[in-house]
């Protein structure tokens, strides 16, 4: 089979991967408009569950990605002076010059071509038998066909600005800095031994008020620089190395379309939906759908097929991340019904933005029931563990008092 990838991001390079290894016959080009190298987003994170997935699929890009990979397992919150800190799941945080890098050395070696600086646009589409839309999320092959793949496009409320820093946390971090205009806060996750990614996002009256409207990068830099210096340690932040050109404040666009395929064009990672970025899921996702078209390309016999299983199978997968990812928007853009509890209780919080029933019960209230309902959790997991001992124990004293 003849493959044009259109996109040389994660999930572009890695469904290369999986198809050669699949038939090393198959015949696989992967275009990619920016020169190689010239990737921009800092560093990427992913969950133990996603290497898991790696090694069974594909254990040479596992253990590569692993190996260049930084780990905590600790979240940190920090809000006015306060400070609280908690034990989560261990995650993982990668740069995604580093991740790219891996993906594509992987791919050349097993035979496929990559095309560094080849734009492709919806009018010049590849002559292939499966072309696959992995270019983002202003997929150029999507737009060419909105009308049939019914894309919709839902901008969200609050700006934000994906930075680095040589601040190197040991925890994924939050932090959250009153201002005379609002709130404005920060993400903070370690990605390689000498850096991290600060993803910073306000409410809209919040970034006029500050003038992040219309500052320059360094201007916005400096002025974020200050706000954060509390956990930046006096680290600078980094930017585009655009000083002098507007800061590139974005709001986050929830994309989903309502068909996937048309024809042999398929739609692929960013290009078929987006999760907002304060889960953490975008990379994971975009692989896990490299992962579920190679496999159905693998388990059906005809194209048609396959790319309606895949979608069928992904659409069901994506359910539970929109929807997690839909409400911890929410939960930051109504950021002041939680931002005045006590820190332990706001961290809580912060960790159940997740829940559709959050947003309709009073925090403090929706704080004591969570409570209540883990220790309970915890009583019936130690009743459990324990009930098996204390009735072989009761059973050996009845036995020795028949002695």
């Amino acid at each position: 089979m003849k493959v044009a990838c259109v996109g040389g991001g994660p999930a572009g390079l890695y469904l290369s991967i999986l198809l050669k290894l699949q038939d090393p016959s198959h015949d696989i080009t992967v275009f990619e408009r920016d020169p190689e190298g010239s990737t921009y987003g800092w560093g990427v994170t992913y969950w133990r569950g996603l290497l898991d997935r790696l090694h069974t699929h594909d254990p040479v890009t596992a253990r590569a990605v692993e190996e260049a990979s930084v780990r905590w397992s600790d979240g940190v919150a920090h809000v006015r002076d306060l400070s609280t800190r908690h034990r989560g799941d261990q995650g993982h945080g990668i740069g995604r010059h580093r991740l790219l890098e891996i993906l594509a050395a992987r791919a050349r070696s097993l035979g496929v071509r990559l095309e560094h600086g080849h734009e492709i646009t919806g009018h010049d589409i590849p002559d292939a038998d499966l072309v696959v839309a992995a270019d983002g999320v202003r997929s150029a092959l999507r737009t060419r066909y909105a009308d049939h793949f019914g894309t919709d496009v839902r901008p969200g409320g609050n700006p934000y600005i994906w930075l680095g820093t040589t601040k190197v946390f040991d925890a994924f971090t939050f932090a959250f800095v009153e201002t005379e205009h609002g709130w404005i806060w920060c993400y903070g996750y370690g990605y390689d031994a000498g850096h991290s990614t600060c993803v910073v996002e306000c409410a809209p009256e919040t970034h006029r008020g500050l003038g992040l409207d219309r500052a320059t990068e360094a201007d916005s830099l400096a002025l974020l620089e200050k706000l954060f210096a509390h956990v930046l340690d006096g680290r600078p932040l980094i930017g585009r190395s655009q000083a002098d050109a507007p800061a590139p404040w974005l709001t986050f666009r929830t994309i989903t379309n309502r068909t996937w395929h048309r024809g042999n064009l398929v739609l692929l990672g960013d290009a078929a939906h987006t999760t907002h970025y304060s889960i953490g899921a975008g990379t994971t996702l975009a692989l896990e759908d490299a992962i579920a078209l190679a496999g159905a390309l693998r388990a059906h016999d005809t194209l048609p097929q396959a790319l309606t299983a895949y979608e069928r199978e992904r659409r069901a997968a994506l359910l539970p991340a929109q929807s997690a990812a839909r409400y911890s928007a929410q939960w930051y853009e109504n950021l002041p019904r939680y931002i005045d509890l006590p820190p332990e209780q706001m961290f809580a919080l912060l960790g159940q933005r997740h829940s559709p029933l959050l947003p309709h019960v009073p925090p403090q209230l929706y704080y004591r029931l969570d409570r209540a309902a883990g220790q309970l959790g915890a009583l019936r997991r130690l009743k459990r563990r324990l009930g098996p001992r204390v009735a072989r124990a009761l059973h050996a004293r009845r036995l020795a008092g028949r002695g």
